[in-house]
């Protein structure tokens, strides 16, 4: 089965946009590995996280797909360079590179949305139309190897999305 790298903030990451998805690609089967800034997280919402290994240690060669997690800590990513050498990585690669809510945003300002159909929360669409997509507005997009997603009522399709294109 397939490893998927899911990055979330230290602090601030929505926690059903990270734990919708999660569940739906463990109940078929898929490992689904935590990368961050720290190795505990916490989410907007209260929930926390055990992170499995910090942001550097991520080697694309051990993953399948890598999925950004939104909420309003994701915001840390948004100029990231190690974050968008590994979103850029996974894409050159043919590999799923996903994002759901504030995550296309990091997408886009590395370059992966250009002439892309894309989503995100209604608030980001601004900063992923300036990164040249197409914003779509719909729950879950897919354009070719990248996924994204509008936010937590659509974190279930997120993950099910993710699942049909391992």
């Amino acid at each position: 089965m397939a490893n998927v790298l899911f990055i979330i903030a230290a602090q601030g990451y929505q926690d059903l946009e990270y734990e919708e998805p999660k569940k739906v690609l463990e109940k078929k089967g898929h490992k689904v590995t935590t990368a961050s800034t720290a190795m505990q997280a916490t989410g907007s919402l209260g929930g926390t996280a055990t992170v499995d290994i910090l942001l550097p240690e991520a080697k694309v060669e051990n993953y399948d797909a890598i999925a950004f997690i939104g909420g309003p800590g994701s915001s840390i990513y948004f100029n990231n360079e190690t974050a968008h050498t590994l979103a850029k990585t996974f894409n050159e690669a043919g590999k799923l590179t996903c994002a759901i809510c504030a995550g296309p945003i990091t997408l886009a300002k590395a370059g992966l949305l250009q002439g892309k159909k894309a989503t995100c929360y209604p608030g980001g669409s601004q900063d992923v139309i300036a990164g040249g997509a197409q914003y779509t507005g719909s729950d879950v997009e897919k354009d070719g190897n990248i996924i994204t997603a509008s936010g937590p009522p659509a974190a279930k399709k997120f993950g099910k999305m993710i699942v049909k294109n391992l």
